[in-house]
């Protein structure tokens, strides 16, 4: 009796898991908000002033990231720019440019590391402080499975400046707790990544905790703690990381030949790269 039994036991299906990734300074190398300054100019969002002060707020927060007053006050700051903004504007000049201006700044490490949790069969979660309008895109771009972002006001189409849900320190715990409740997941089987010691809840949910490019607190807390630290450098066009990979790695995972063939002609036309990237994503993922 204790062989089959044994076996029935082995042939259970696993606990679900997922890694939960920061976005900003984490997968891309700037902050998410601030980099599509230049399109909301030119879209008569925000005036010449604007522009300016989230190119030194950008030039500040690269140089040590940001704590939790500065994370305040650019709460306070976006909030009360962005009263009146049309939402639909908001996501058009968000699509139109998504790809001149995020696609250049994606860390290459931060893209394979995705790849790889995907092949491994977890999902991947981006948690992120940013707005939903920015961070969803982004999100479908890098073929998250799931995106957790702030979420503004809305009324008659337009942002009232209010903050509905705010994606930030303990919050973005308490997301992921809730996530792990509704889709299955295993914490102590989850990974998470980020930059800021804002993100120390949200690192200390799951089982394995990594610090990537962390700032000077966060650095500290994960030698304390015994946290990986990972270091991302190499921002690259997704684009320009397909050669690295071809049709016969495809065929050694387990793709299908109509999946394998589809990835071949989006390969071929340079244009439709991204698209191909999605499509091997899925494929892997349904291997």
């Amino acid at each position: 009796m204790a062989g089959p039994y044994a076996r029935s036991v082995e042939n259970l299906p696993q606990p679900r898991a997922a890694a939960f990734f920061d976005l900003d300074k984490t997968i891309i190398a700037k902050s998410s908000t601030f980099t599509f300054s230049r399109p909301f100019y030119r879209g008569g969002l925000i005036n010449r002033r604007a522009v300016l002060r989230a190119a030194y707020t950008q030039f500040v927060y690269m140089l040590g990231g940001a704590d939790h007053d500065q994370m305040e006050r650019m709460r306070e700051y976006l909030s009360a720019l962005c009263k009146g903004w049309n939402v639909q504007q908001v996501k058009e000049i968000v699509a139109e440019t998504l790809h001149q201006v995020i696609d250049p700044i994606i860390y290459d490490e931060a893209a394979s590391l995705i790849e790889r949790h995907h092949l491994a069969g977890r999902d991947v979660v981006i948690v992120s402080s940013s707005g939903a309008e920015v961070v969803e895109p982004i999100g479908e771009l890098l073929g998250a499975d799931r995106v957790v972002a702030t979420r503004m006001v809305v009324e008659d189409g337009r942002y009232t400046g209010e903050v509905e849900y705010y994606a930030y320190g303990p919050a973005k715990a308490e997301a992921i707790a809730g996530l792990a409740e509704s889709e299955g997941y295993d914490l102590s089987r989850c990974y998470a990544y980020s930059d800021s010691v804002t993100d120390v809840p949200m690192l200390e949910t799951v089982g394995h905790p990594h610090a990537v490019n962390p700032d000077r607190a966060l650095r500290k807390e994960a030698a304390a703690r015994g946290w990986p630290v990972l270091s991302f450098e190499r921002p690259v066009r997704l684009r320009k990381r397909l050669p690295s990979f071809s049709l016969g790695s495809l065929g050694a995972l387990g793709a299908r030949p109509a999946v394998v063939a589809g990835a071949a002609v989006a390969a071929a036309a340079g244009a439709a790269g991204l698209v191909w990237y999605a499509s091997r994503r899925r494929a892997f993922r349904g291997a």
